[in-house]
């Protein structure tokens, strides 16, 4: 009986501390950042039509929504009176407008409460803001794309505390801006500022603000969101900066390995991705390929194991995997990805050669993107046109089981019009959004 009773309070301070939240999506990539969802009861097959429990108006923006204890978080932009955005979205002249922090219900859409706040844009694509809320512990730290940092009461909307972080840190806002989702650790958050002195990343006391360290003098951090690791008996923070990928001990900031990987215009936007079973750690990018490392078993240390030869972007020029936006997965000894121009590509883990391609996922063209999400022995792919897939990946090629029209595309790029938010999946739902309006669509198996 006492055994009984100490599981169950053990299971019940779990559940507190928010580690059994299976069903949430509250941060950048799902509960463990790791872009698997683990709920079960879900759909094998989608209907040719998604089951839509409710839309709500939005504003434009390429942050994805966070989900936790029952609401939906959105960040967005509206622009002021008279403003407009640019013909060139590569234009960095000012443009004036809000920013805006959403609450909804999860249940019906209905807007509980929302924090907007004046943001004058000047970087490329000036659409709205980049990053995913995170929720932990009844906050939700909020980041905008021109530095403005935000922790909030998620139940009430409340400011606790706030950054301007460009000004406050000196950082010098890159081509895209602030796009590297924040990320909650312990007591602190973990966040890229870019900032001076040696302040490429910085942590805060998640309750307070208070800088607890800062780390790296690079001054572009560039787009890819933290994320920690155990391996050689110790938990690293894994940083990929343009001009190198490191591991930090995430108490205090220090340096246990670095490895040189500069790359072209600043891209390194795909999240870092590991295999704990081979030790393997991988990060691509548009231009310059890609770059596994190896992580040693019983000291925090890394060697490369493989990097691919090319620097182009064109398909036909490039021997691995060469993504602009898509967070890659690891599947045994294989690789799948969205490459440059929309290829979706099988590579071997253990060399980076590729096995297959295709654009049956997503199309043909340059920047053509798709979102890879493992679902047991499946993977959801919503693609920028506005398609949500089920399919299976292996070595031996892709398989489609299963494809529904899930959001319009709104945003112009290229002559054609996009969907580059990645959604959320909780609540045996999907919650994606557009420039236009936040949508959740079922995905429930029947009767579950």
């Amino acid at each position: 009986m006492n055994g009984i009773v100490r599981t169950c309070g053990f299971i019940f301070c779990l559940v507190a501390a928010g580690l059994l939240v299976a069903d949430d999506w509250p941060q950048w990539r799902g509960v463990e950042r790791d872009g698997v969802w683990r709920e079960t009861g879900i759909v094998k097959e989608l209907p040719k039509k998604l089951s839509f429990l409710w839309r709500a108006p939005v504003g434009m923006g390429y942050a994805g929504p966070a989900v936790a204890a029952g609401r939906v978080y959105l960040m967005d932009r509206v622009l002021g009176d008279g403003e407009e955005n640019p013909a060139n979205p590569f234009s960095k002249r000012q443009v004036g407008g809000s920013e805006r922090i959403l609450c909804l219900d999860a249940e019906n859409g209905k807007l509980l409460w929302k924090h907007s706040y004046p943001a004058k844009y000047t970087v490329s694509y000036p659409y709205g803001p980049r990053t995913t809320p995170a929720v932990s512990g009844g906050k939700v730290y909020c980041l905008g794309a021109m530095g403005d940092l935000f922790c909030m009461d998620s139940g009430t909307g409340k400011v606790l505390w706030s950054k301007q972080c460009a000004r406050e840190f000196k950082a010098e806002i890159n081509t895209w801006g602030f796009s590297a989702a924040p990320l909650v650790d312990g007591k602190k958050l973990i966040m890229l500022v870019g900032g001076k002195p040696g302040a490429c990343v910085v942590a805060f006391d998640k309750d307070t603000g208070k800088e607890l360290w800062r780390a790296l003098e690079d001054d572009d951090p560039g787009y890819a969101p933290p994320v920690i690791f155990k391996a050689g008996g110790k938990r690293q923070l894994i940083i990929w900066t343009p001009t190198k990928l490191t591991a930090l001990d995430p108490e205090t900031g220090k340096e246990y390995w670095s490895q040189a990987f500069k790359v072209q215009s600043g891209l390194s936007i795909p999240t870092p991705i590991y295999d704990p079973g081979a030790r393997r750690l991988l990060v691509t990018s548009f231009y310059n390929g890609s770059l596994m490392m190896g992580l040693e078993p019983k000291k925090p240390a890394a060697s490369l194991l493989w990097k691919g030869s090319s620097d182009s972007e064109l398909p036909k020029n490039t021997d691995g995997l060469h993504s602009i936006m898509c967070t890659p997965v690891f599947d045994g000894g294989h690789i799948y990805g969205v490459g440059s121009y929309g290829e979706l590509r099988c590579l071997d883990a253990s060399t980076g050669k590729r096995v297959w391609a295709t654009t049956k996922a997503t199309g043909a063209g340059r920047w053509w993107n798709a979102f890879i999400i493992r679902h047991e022995d499946r993977y959801f792919i919503p693609n920028e046109q506005g398609d949500l897939i089920i399919a299976k990946l292996s070595s031996g090629g892709y398989k489609e089981l299963s494809r529904a029209r899930l959001i319009e595309p709104t945003r112009p790029v290229r002559r054609r019009k996009v969907v580059w938010s990645h959604p959320a999946f909780a609540l045996k739902c999907i919650f994606a959004r557009n420039d236009k309006e936040l949508v959740c669509a079922s995905l429930a198996a029947a009767g579950k």
